[in-house]
């Protein structure tokens, strides 16, 4: 983070504090000091933001010290009770930040110039996290300094503060040598005035030999020791014009030494947690969206709320032989670190029972299994639909999920009827799965309940409100056009209001493209000898038909090479397919679970190099395990 050296925008005046302007004029002088300090504003320069443009400065009256031994039990007392207020107003104020540069502005808007006129935060460099063993060097880095300064106004009878843009110069790191003097004052935790022997060496090895104090400055050297170790230090200045700290003023010292050092502590915390949770949604979300032929995809997730980054809510989408591709989105129960563990788990069960082509409603079966597994009330909503590009078809089944909207090319925005199931970790339920028609142009829109339930709406009131959304949208763009998806996406989300947001969502936009008939050859091959010769006359006549004769060496090469293999091993008729699109793709399938495996042949060799030549010529390839076998493809570009 970029440092601020003479930042002091966002101190709330003095004069505007309740306690301050309750005060008459004379007993003006900031919280935490004593009142005979002349020199101390009642009104620092005042702007809302801690990062802002400084703000006016504010003019202030400065009322004479008062001469020495007419302190009195009353004045005592009320400079104690102003010390009070001040530390409790300070902590408080340190208190509330949340992250490491919050609690640090806090501690420095607190003391100056309340309290100091000047101060310099330094932190460990790198700060340990818990109770992780610090590295080594012990290096004091910089963090923050702020300074304020009086000076006249314009018409010259008033002073005004303003920030100072030549703070006192100070080392940005400082390595703590064991044994030094800076090392043996950390070590004793407590505040110790700047004048004494010790403390002169400790600051010139802080602020560094070259940065020497200016003479006459008065200082406070306050070690920062969080829960289980020195993490910084604290130096605060006075002018040579302002009255010497107290001793009282090291208790002070002390008790923003050590809220700040406990909220640092919380912060790093917080902060790693954060990371933790944010890296662990991550890795449990897809980094991108495949590409499968005939489909377009899009995806969103909101978590629940900036402190909870974390939820069960996941979507997916998985290749499937066949050029089919299978649309998954699922919620676990809560929105928690346990939750999104136990949704990785369900979401890696998916893909690997979608890797078996089992049908959606085995797949919501098995991941039933899975939860119960997993332990009691692991509860879990799940939409898992099978887009055949080829058949124009989709095939759904649902496991307590809300149902998918599917918009169609018109503008027509349909609640597709789903039977709804039964939560997955229920057990002992059947799945049921409905075959329906996926028509080119249409879009489905899965999703997961936060989008569509809150406390101030429920479910099937968010699905009609989802629903016109949808439909709206398509009227922008007019029939036959359908909208992009990623606008429309940011367009379904846009329909959240401020007290909406109670859950996690994922969202997943399907726009179906399909693969038209005559862009498709299919063959049925007996499995004989005779049968990659037949599969190169067949894919030689494709391919003229398609105006791609200039691939047919290779596509007859590398079939031939796949349809031998497959023959080799399979019982039962191979199929053949070729699929144009912006690539060519060759599927063969037969009813051999064996998958190729890819060797490198002998120089004696007679076979072997049937795959070598697959992955030398295909832009792309691969084999998938089937229920009843397996299937190889691959692809050739169509555009060089």
């Amino acid at each position: 983070m970029t440092e601020h050296p003479t930042s002091h925008e966002g101190r709330r005046p003095l004069a505007d504090r309740p306690q301050e302007q309750a005060r008459p004029r004379q007993e003006a002088a900031p919280a935490g000091l004593p009142s005979d300090i002349p020199a101390q504003p009642t009104a620092p320069a005042p702007t809302p933001h801690a990062d802002g443009p400084p703000g006016p400065a504010v003019a202030v009256a400065v009322s004479p010290k008062p001469p020495a031994g007419e302190a009195g039990p009353a004045q005592t007392g009320r400079r104690e009770g102003d010390r009070l207020r001040f530390v409790g107003a300070a902590t408080r104020r340190i208190a509330r930040g949340l992250d490491l540069d919050e609690i640090v502005l806090g501690l420095c808007r607190a003391t100056v110039p309340a309290f100091s006129d000047e101060i310099m935060v330094y932190l460990r460099d790198p700060l340990p996290v818990g109770d992780e063993r610090p590295v080594a060097p012990f290096v004091l880095r910089l963090r923050r300094t702020d300074r304020l300064r009086l000076t006249p106004d314009l018409e010259g009878d008033e002073l005004v503060l303003v920030a100072d843009p030549d703070p006192t110069p100070a080392a940005e790191l400082c390595e703590v040598a064991p044994g030094s003097a800076l090392s043996e004052v950390l070590r004793g935790v407590r505040p110790v005035f700047g004048d004494s022997a010790a403390a002169r060496t400790a600051l010139g090895e802080l602020l560094g030999t070259e940065h020497p104090l200016p003479r006459g400055l008065r200082a406070i050297l306050a070690p920062l020791r969080g829960r289980r170790r020195v993490i910084g230090a604290a130096v605060l200045l006075r002018r040579p014009e302002q009255p010497a700290f107290e001793p009282d003023d090291l208790l002070v010292a002390a008790q923003l030494a050590t809220h700040t050092a406990l909220g640092i502590d919380k912060a790093v915390l917080y902060g790693r947690e954060a990371y933790i949770a944010d890296e662990l949604q991550r890795t449990m979300l897809p980094d991108s969206l495949p590409q499968p032929t005939g489909v377009k995809l899009a995806s969103r997730y909101l978590p629940a709320a900036e402190t909870a980054r974390v939820g069960g809510d996941w979507y997916d989408a998985i290749p499937l032989p066949g050029s089919r591709v299978a649309l998954v989105v699922g919620d676990v129960m809560g929105h928690s670190m346990t939750s999104a563990a136990i949704m990785g788990q369900l979401r890696t069960t998916a893909q690997t029972l979608a890797g078996l082509d089992l049908p959606p409603q085995e797949v919501l079966h098995h991941l039933d299994e899975q939860a119960q597994r997993l332990g009691e009330n692991r509860m879990a909503t799940c939409m898992y639909a099978v887009y055949d590009p080829v058949s124009h078809r989709i095939t759904v089944a649902n496991a307590g999920h809300p149902p998918p909207i599917l918009l169609h090319l018109d503008g027509r925005a349909e609640v597709l009827r789903v039977p709804a199931g039964a939560p997955i970790g229920v057990g002992g339920v059947d799945f049921e799965a409905v075959e329906l028609d996926a028509p080119a142009g249409a879009t489905l829109l899965l999703y997961t309940d936060g989008l569509v339930e809150s406390r101030l709406r429920d479910v099937w009131t968010g699905i009609e409100q989802l629903r016109e959304r949808l439909a709206a949208a398509a009227q922008l763009t007019g029939p036959d056009h359908a909208p992009p998806l990623e606008a429309l996406c940011d367009d379904v989300l846009d329909m959240l209001g401020p007290g909406d947001r109670d859950d996690d969502i994922a969202l997943l936009a399907a726009r179906f493209d399909g693969i038209a008939p005559s862009d498709v050859a299919y063959w049925f091959l007996e499995p004989e000898d005779a049968a990659p010769g037949r599969a190169r006359r067949l894919a030689r006549r494709a391919l003229a038909r398609w105006d791609l004769e200039e691939l047919t060496d290779s596509v007859e090469l590398l079939i031939s090479e796949v349809v031998t293999n497959a023959v080799r091993y399979a019982e039962r008729p191979v199929t053949l397919r070729l699929l144009r699109t912006d690539v060519l793709r060759c599927e063969v399938g037969d009813d051999s679970p064996q998958l190729p495996r890819q060797r490198r042949a002998r120089e004696t060799d007679e076979g072997g190099r049937g795959l070598f030549l697959v992955n030398r010529l295909a832009r792309r390839w691969g084999a998938t395990r089937l229920s009843g076998g397996k299937v190889v493809w691959f692809e050739l570009a169509t555009r060089t």
